[in-house]
């Protein structure tokens, strides 16, 4: 064999957007994009495509997502002419408090980040169940096939899901004999090594809980046996969950979010997401006229826009149950107007306004007939909380470690209460008309990339493999911006000369990875995918 580096690539490589007529799929792993399709062949439509390659995801992806997973997604059912929104995401166990997690000694009064104390109850296979009960064409035994055969059978490492899960390794390996974590050693690193590019990986235990899952309808995740082990393994290691907490979830049906930007509406799932945060920053910017996006006004607009809808969102954003301020509120166009009076020249530390009246999978599909899907599933940071089911491979997230430990703070802990949530879908429409799914994954940089694609996409007038390729930027707290390799320098110079604190990034996977899907208005499908990790476009 001829030796190489996968993950060297000294030159910049341009790829077209991908054009289809009889349905796409778009994700972050080639084989997940197969299963879609193989879904789709088989008379699937696109929710049936969304799922298998949902939960395809989960073993061929596993450093960014898991069958312990939350999940969100955005469904335009083209015989309706309506967008659907579905809420996976889990609540905090009922046993658990502030004083229950002070009491384990959380280190500087936050919530821990590995371990049981941040597992929520895991959203997605209910999600699944949801989503094909309600607008599937096949069964969940159908859909989720794909995924089994993957887990039984083996795939080949992609080279940057093999770098990430080599990187995982290395962190997870302070953990190292503790009874919490046995259960992701014995699941991801069998051999004591992480798979190298090309290597066949097996996930046996994840091919036995998936057919049970797609067996019972998710059932036996919510009330069966892998209820049983999951309430097991928490008692016996630390964790707050019993069987109700599982028992009682439920997926919920919510109505989306729309934002008009310059004659387009932007939609996004209502908190407790956090894609009213991208929204608030197009509330802002849609105040302003722009030009070309090399540009420093295009830079410093777009950041201190980004900046003033953070503040907001970390401030009221949490369960929506539970928030001092509505969505409606904090989207309306005079509090946009008020907010982008707010920015001049100089860049601004940013403060919450006061609104009147008061590692993540992405995914996004289309079938022939016209529904389209655009879907987010997340474990949250890698593999998530680092803690595996004992034999089942469900791979807990660590969504609570976005909960405050400040009783005072809208998104405290509480029991039952679901956190402030950074996974987000994103829809574009026209006219009441579908225009296709879109999406950036990666932590606090998911609604910082929602923002760049649209701009790209809609004042910038790129296509959608461009608008994906452009360098992004990301905030980080204060004035500090890092900006991705190929990012003007010159440009640069001139934000630092007005006060941003710039940094250049040394490699691409903190700013986030996308799919989009556009469709024309004579049903042609046009696709672009990211180039910053193992994605790929599956089409007919």
């Amino acid at each position: 064999m001829i030796p190489f580096d996968p993950l060297y690539a000294p030159y910049p490589s341009a790829r077209c957007p991908i054009y289809a007529r009889g349905g796409m799929v778009a994700t972050g792993s080639p084989q997940a994009a197969a299963a879609g399709l193989e879904t789709l062949r088989l008379g699937g439509n696109a929710v049936d495509v969304a799922v298998a390659t949902a939960a395809a995801l989960t073993v061929v992806e596993p450093t960014a997502n898991g069958i312990g997973s939350d999940a969100f997604a955005l469904v335009w059912i083209q015989k309706d002419q309506r967008l659907y929104g579905l809420n996976a995401s889990g609540r905090a166990p009922r046993g658990i408090s502030i004083d229950r997690v002070l009491s384990l000694g959380a280190k500087d009064g936050q919530m821990p980040t590995y371990g049981w104390a941040p597992t929520m109850v895991p959203g997605a296979p209910k999600g699944w169940a949801a989503l094909q009960q309600r607008f599937g064409r096949l069964s969940l035994e159908k859909s989720l096939a794909p995924a089994i055969a993957y887990a039984s059978e083996g795939y080949p490492a992609g080279p940057h899901l093999a770098r990430m899960w080599q990187l995982a390794a290395r962190k997870y390996g302070q953990m190292k004999g503790d009874p919490v974590f046995q259960g992701w050693f014995d699941t991801f690193l069998p051999s004591g090594e992480a798979p190298r590019a090309g290597e066949t990986v097996r996930l046996p235990d994840h091919a036995r809980t998936l057919a049970q899952i797609a067996k019972s309808g998710a059932q036996a995740f919510y009330s069966g046996e892998l209820m049983r082990r999951i309430v097991a393994d928490s008692r016996a290691l630390g964790g707050f969950f019993c069987e109700e907490d599982l028992t009682g979830y439920e997926a919920e049906w919510v109505e989306p979010l729309r934002l008009d930007y310059r004659g387009y509406e932007v939609c996004e799932i209502p908190p407790n997401g956090q894609g009213i945060v991208a929204l608030m920053a197009l509330n802002i910017l849609k105040h302003f006229d722009f030009g070309a996006r090399e540009s420093t006004d295009s830079f410093h607009l777009a950041w201190e826009a980004m900046k003033l809808a953070f503040a907001d969102g970390k401030h009221y954003v949490t369960d929506p149950a539970r928030m001092k301020v509505s969505a409606q509120e904090l989207l309306s166009p005079a509090y946009g107007a008020a907010r982008a009076a707010l920015i001049d020249g100089r860049a601004a530390l940013p403060g919450f306004g006061s609104p009147s009246g008061s590692g993540t999978v992405y995914l996004c599909c289309a079938d022939g007939e016209g529904n389209m899907v655009s879907y987010i599933q997340s474990n949250y940071m890698g593999f998530g909380s680092g803690v595996v089911v004992r034999g089942t491979g469900i791979a807990l997230q660590n969504r609570g470690h976005d909960f405050s430990l400040n009783p005072e703070d809208a998104n405290a802990l509480a029991p039952g209460k679901k956190s402030y949530h950074t996974i987000i879908p994103g829809f574009l429409m026209k006219d009441g008309k579908a225009l296709g799914p879109f999406g950036v994954m990666g932590g606090y940089m998911q609604p910082q990339g929602h923002v760049q694609v649209v701009q790209n996409l809609i004042d910038f007038h790129l296509n959608p493999q461009q608008a994906l390729d452009a360098p992004r930027w990301q905030w980080m707290g204060g004035r500090r911006f890092t900006v991705e390799q190929g990012f003007s320098g010159a440009i640069a110079r001139q934000l630092a000369a007005r006060g941003h604190e710039v940094e250049l990034a040394l490699e691409g996977a903190s700013f986030g990875r996308g799919q989009i899907i556009l469709k024309q208005p004579d049903g042609v499908l046009i696709g672009g995918t990211e180039g910053r990790t193992d994605s790929n476009i599956a089409c007919y």
